[in-house]
């Protein structure tokens, strides 16, 4: 059928979408969190730390793409080459954004939205464009690198939130900006007092971005549970199968108030996937009734996997 879509576009639906998370977290990077000299977590924690002691010679961009080769080698063995490409992409992409943005926007749009606002209201606007960009590439199957390697690459194994492994990941990184000299744009010293406060925004920064991150990935992995009845029940069970490579279940059923036997079609899938398979059902059966309930997890070939320490 028409509708269905290709692996072209599929592919080009995941690209964009790991293009506009890498976008989202350049941005939370560049407009709020370098700017007032906020520590993150991560990688690009560690090389914000590096890029404030170094009074910026060494740009966060540059070792963010240097500590981040070593860990996409590992991942490329244990998650698979395409999720290695999609990685290295996102890399790449982040480390040229990390040192570009940070040169091009506007001294006065950045002292309005940021600086103006104060450490704390930069620090939750970070954590959530951070979070929502992480968030939106690891749903695309890449990573913005770092420390998401290291969690998906453990997620896959056990069942760990990867938001959770990040967050304790993050702490150690953020504490150790405490035994290295921060300076600031005008190149002036961080005293220490002022560094145990940095210490406590980057705290709220990673928990606000593990949160997000979560909320984001539990959003794209929900699955829906739908029965259709239908008298073309056959070709609607079909084109759930060929074209859309999703199960059914055919239940046996009788109508109470018509006293007629008829057939039930039970499938599972994905949230992102309702709207596609609702136009087949309409595309083959205008008069089909259905009913669609959220379910809280699926487990099995084609959704998510029992993951148990052998």
């Amino acid at each position: 059928m028409a509708i269905k879509r290709t692996s072209v576009g599929l592919t080009i639906k995941e690209y964009a979408l790991i293009t506009l998370g890498i976008l989202l977290y350049v941005l939370g990077w560049s407009i709020f969190l370098v700017t007032n000299n906020l520590v993150g977590g991560g990688v690009t924690g560690l090389s914000a730390i590096l890029q404030y002691a170094t009074h910026g010679v060494i740009k966060i961009g540059y070792s963010y793409f240097v500590i981040n080769v070593a860990l996409i080698i590992a991942a490329l063995f244990v998650l698979g080459f395409s999720f290695g490409w999609k990685t290295i992409y996102a890399t790449v992409l982040a480390s040229i954004g990390l040192n570009l943005f940070q040169g091009i926007i506007p001294a006065d749009f950045i002292q309005a939205i940021s600086l103006d606002n104060g450490k704390l209201m930069s620090t939750i606007m970070g954590g959530i464009m951070v979070g929502v960009g992480i968030g939106l590439t690891m749903v695309a199957g890449g990573s913005t690198g770092g420390t998401d390697i290291i969690a998906l690459m453990v997620n896959k194994y056990r069942n760990v939130s990867p938001g959770r492994l990040i967050l304790y990941m993050d702490v150690v990184v953020i504490l150790s900006s405490l035994l290295v000299p921060s300076f600031k744009p005008d190149g002036s010293l961080v005293p220490f007092i002022e560094k145990l406060t940095t210490v406590v925004y980057g705290f709220i920064l990673i928990t606000i971005n593990s949160t997000v991150l979560d909320l984001v990935i539990t959003g794209s992995r929900q699955s829906v549970q739908l029965f259709i009845l239908s008298k073309h029940y056959a070709k609607i069970a079909d084109a759930i199968t060929k074209d859309l490579h999703r199960g059914v279940t055919v239940l046996d059923g009788k109508g109470w108030y018509t006293k007629e036997q008829t057939e039930v079609l039970m499938v599972l899938t994905r949230k992102t996937d309702l709207n596609l398979l609702l136009r087949y059902i309409k595309a083959i059966d205008p008069e089909a009734f259905l009913s669609v309930s959220s379910v809280t997890g699926v487990y099995g070939k084609g959704f998510d996997e029992i993951k148990k320490r052998m």
